[in-house]
């Protein structure tokens, strides 16, 4: 008689006999595990050049149906891509956080006033007087519809902005994607990631210790309790650093390999030279008298940085476990967030009206149509990328 089958828990199943097969080989194929590759998974610097390139769309324009679409966009893309992780829940607190931003730029607008002329007045605040020195700052007065609309569109730019950094942390955490940084970020990634660890271990200590207090009776709130809460928390986050620190020396972390100062010094200029001229592209991006020099200045910088942290990489002695590769999935999500913020560009270059709508004279926005079809290049990755539900949950960095 066979043996039943004992269920998915690695127990015993009913293995079926090949022809001329001795029943011995078949009980060691039932006993011996079979092997799942390791899957395949984006790798994480595509998801968040994906998400900060819609967050740079979000920047070229104000209409507030643009600034939907890219909402409804990462929204989607993380819902239907998310792993089982703590960082999986970022998106609904950048979400939150959005929210709040876009009411206090709600409430600036009604409390200081707002630049903008306009002629329907909504209500009227006591306005407080103010010195001369103070001149061009008001403290209540007139609330027109203008000034609240224009306060209404600048304060959804940022909150969508806020919202794509959101999707990128949902989508890949920040400790997977330190996990891939190059060998010349080697001791800033590994820094980080032990912040990241002992956060929330602070936190359940102070949970931990509050609870133990309650159940003495003691208090647990005021100054006092904080007190006493506070030196245990300092005492066991001491402890584990120095735990850490010694387990880490142990293993060999911060060895370095010889490099001759001529390559010290071209990996010191082309990493300083690189991010200078990021960060001046990136400023001649994000003005209108910039449009000129801030894509070659952007493009020049982004190889000068890449090639300086490529020569950086060669004094570091590690090797990466399972890395994320990075394939065409992976070239298809980078991309299609950077076709997204290129034509956004584009549109916001020639046709600024239709992304930036009037508030004076106040009228309804108007979505225009081929903004809006390249904002829907966005949902490539939810079609070109396995949901999160076909495959495996995400693996733990």
């Amino acid at each position: 008689m066979a043996p039943p089958d004992r269920g998915p828990a690695g127990a015993d199943r009913a293995v079926p006999l090949a022809p001329g097969e001795p029943r011995y080989r078949r009980a060691a194929r039932r006993r011996t595990p079979a092997r799942t590759p390791h899957r395949t998974v984006v790798h994480p610097g595509a998801w968040w050049l994906w998400s900060l390139s819609l967050g740079t769309a979000a920047t070229r324009t104000t209409n507030p149906l643009l600034l939907a679409l890219l909402i409804s966009a990462s929204a989607y893309v993380v819902a239907t891509h998310r792993g089982a992780t703590p960082a999986s829940h970022a998106y609904t607190a950048f979400a939150r956080l959005a929210l709040a931003v876009l009411l206090v730029r709600l409430l600036f607008a009604v409390a200081l006033g707002s630049p903008i002329p306009g002629t329907h007045v909504l209500l009227t605040l006591p306005e407080v007087p103010l010195p001369h020195w103070a001149q061009g700052i008001r403290l209540g007065g007139k609330v027109t519809a203008e000034a609240l609309v224009f306060a209404a569109y600048d304060g959804l730019k940022l909150a969508t902005l806020l919202i794509c950094v959101g999707a990128a942390n949902a989508l890949a955490g920040p400790t997977r994607l330190l996990k891939s940084l190059p060998g010349a970020l080697y001791e800033t990634g590994v820094a980080v990631v032990v912040a990241l660890t002992f956060a929330p271990h602070l936190i359940a200590d102070v949970q931990r210790l509050r609870a133990a207090r309650r159940l003495r009776g003691r208090p647990d709130r005021g100054l006092r309790g904080l007190l006493q809460v506070a030196l245990p928390v300092l005492e066991g986050a001491l402890e584990r650093s120095v735990a850490l620190a010694a387990a880490m020396e142990a293993r060999g972390y911060g060895r370095t390999a010889e490099v001759p100062a001529r390559v010290r010094r071209t990996t010191a200029a082309l990493t300083l030279g690189g991010l200078l001229g990021v960060c001046a592209g990136t400023y001649g991006l994000l003005t209108a008298e910039g449009g000129t020099y801030g894509v070659p200045l952007l493009l020049a910088g982004v190889v000068a940085a890449l090639a300086g942290l490529r020569l950086g990489g060669r004094r570091s002695l590690r090797t990466r476990y399972r890395p994320d590769p990075w394939d065409a999935r992976a070239w298809l999500v980078a991309g299609s967030g950077a076709a997204v913020a290129a034509l956004l560009t584009l549109a916001s270059a020639r046709d600024p009206e239709a992304l930036h709508p009037g508030v004076v004279p106040l009228v309804a926005p108007a979505l225009p149509l081929w903004p809006a079809a390249a904002v829907l290049l966005a949902l490539v990755p939810a079609f070109a990328v396995p949901p999160v539900s076909a495959s495996a949950p995400e693996e733990p960095s």
